[in-house]
This record gives C-alpha cells, structure tokens and sequence, in this order.
C-alpha cells in the first residue's frame, strides 16, 4: 500500500438512497464472498441497487458451501448450495457468478499466498472498477474464521494486483496490472461507517433473496433449535423454521437488523458499508 495514501475523514456517514446512487453505466464491481448466502444476508439491499443504477456486479465465491446443511451428504450439499446461489443472485440482480470451490470452514487452514494470488487473478481478469467484501477491520462480533481470512486476501490483492512483479505467469495468459478505484467493505460490524444504504425500496428483493437459500437456512435454524434447547427456551419461530417454514423466523430477522441500522438516519431499513478510496479530488 501506498505511503501516499490519505485516510477519507467522514464525521458522519452520508445516507445514500436508490435515486442518488450512481450510475453504473455498464462498470464493474467484483463482489467478492465466502459464502452462497453472504450477498443476501450482509449487502442484498446495497446490491440490488446497484443493479438497478446499471453496475454490472460479478459475484465470486470462494467456499463450496459442503458442510452448511443438515441431514444431506456433502454432494448433494455443493449441488443445491450452488444452484441456490445462482437463484439468490438473479433475484439481486447479480450479472454473473463463478466458484472457486475451496473447501468451505478451512480457509484458515489455506496458503494465505495462494488465497491472494486468486484474488489478483480474478482483479486483472475482470478489471472491476470497485471491490466489494468484507471490511478486513471489523472483527468485533466476527466469528467466521473464512470471512476474516478472505477480508485480508482480497484487502492485499486490491494493491498487489497493481504490480507487475506479482505473479507474472499471469501476463502470460494475457492479463495486466489492473487498479480498482474503490472499495465497499461491510460485515457483521463495520470498521468505521462512511455510507448508509436506505434499503426500503429493494427490501422486498432482499428477503426473498435471503429466502433463496433453503439448504443453508435449515443448518440456520438448526443452530437456534440446538441454543434454545440448552437455554431451555421455546420458540415458536425457531421451531416453525427448524421444521421448514424459514419465511416468519428470517423476516423478522432480516427486519430487526435493517430497523436497527436505519433507525439513527431516519430510514425504515439499512445497511452499513466502508468506501475506500484514493482522494484524487483533493489533487485537482
């Protein structure tokens, strides 16, 4: 990383809504997950606006989702799980996705160079305008081990995909440096908060997205089942979902943490992201 770089000082977040949001004009954002339900559940607001404002967004995803189900073989597992990926993206309006099939709750265990030399090939063959993940500084409430190890391999990647000593067997496949403008980070917290999505209009679109992954909601809800049975607590949502009527339990979910959000900025329905970028206005 450049020594050159200067911090973005937001004393508030700016509040962004569908009709301010820029025009994508046909450029790229490279949204880069861990897992099949991670665009719904952390940024499905935020993306479906920009699908709306004409960004073509490519989601890739790392895992192959084999364990996050419940009563199924790992086979059938990856097979619903990415078809189920692939339905969520539509309703998003994701243009297009691919997996790179690591093995999913490992990625800790991963060559942390190999990891990053995926991430770079992926910038300098898609040449994205804007890198969207997850913020690489927000541990607080993180517990998965896959999304804190991607945070940092995608965060260096964005910089090293620059480089022309960096992986030149690359140049031979006919890549090149490439360098992204700009970064969204999000995550279960946020490292410090510079844009807030008003999510209202495209909320619908959200759950429905979130509501598009039936195998990894069942391992969800079984979670709870599991919690609530040792807290000898019963819950009629938990018991409904655990039995696949996902619909009542993650609305309310998905409703509770988008009113929690918006409530501060005067919105129905939020989310939280951190934009990076080289402040190339303070140089005009």
């Amino acid at each position: 990383m450049s020594a050159f770089t200067i911090p973005e000082l937001r004393p508030e977040p700016v509040v962004v809504r569908e009709r301010n949001i820029e025009q994508g004009r046909g450029r790229t954002l490279l949204l880069i997950v861990a897992h099949a339900d991670d665009p719904a559940m952390f940024i499905g607001g935020a993306v479906s606006m920009w699908a709306r404002a004409g960004w073509r967004v490519h989601c890739l995803r790392v895992t192959d989702d084999r364990w996050d189900s419940v009563g199924i073989d790992e086979i059938e597992t990856i097979r619903r799980n990415a078809r189920e990926f692939r339905e969520a993206a539509t309703v998003l309006g994701i243009s297009s996705v691919e997996d790179l099939g690591w093995r999913t709750d490992v990625l800790g265990d991963a060559s942390r160079v190999a990891l990053r030399e995926r991430m770079i090939h992926a910038i300098r063959r898609i040449k994205p305008y804007g890198l969207v993940s997850f913020d690489p500084y927000a541990l607080f409430h993180e517990d998965n081990l896959d999304h804190k190890v991607l945070a940092e391999a995608v965060d260096e990647a964005f910089w090293t995909a620059q480089f022309d000593k960096h992986h030149v067997e690359h140049f031979v496949e006919g890549l090149a440096p490439h360098g992204v403008f700009e970064r969204w980070y999000f995550g279960r917290s946020i490292a410090s908060v510079t844009h807030v999505f008003d999510t209202e209009s495209v909320f619908e679109t959200q759950v429905k997205a979130i509501l598009s992954h039936p195998t990894m909601l069942a391992n969800i809800a079984r979670q709870f089942t599991l919690q609530s049975q040792t807290a000898g607590i019963e819950s009629e949502l938990v018991s409904r979902a655990d039995s696949g009527d996902f619909e009542p339990l993650f609305r309310r979910l998905a409703v509770a943490s988008a009113n929690q959000r918006g409530a501060p900025f005067k919105c129905d329905s939020a989310e939280y992201l951190r934009l990076a970028r080289f402040p190339f206005d303070r140089l005009l």
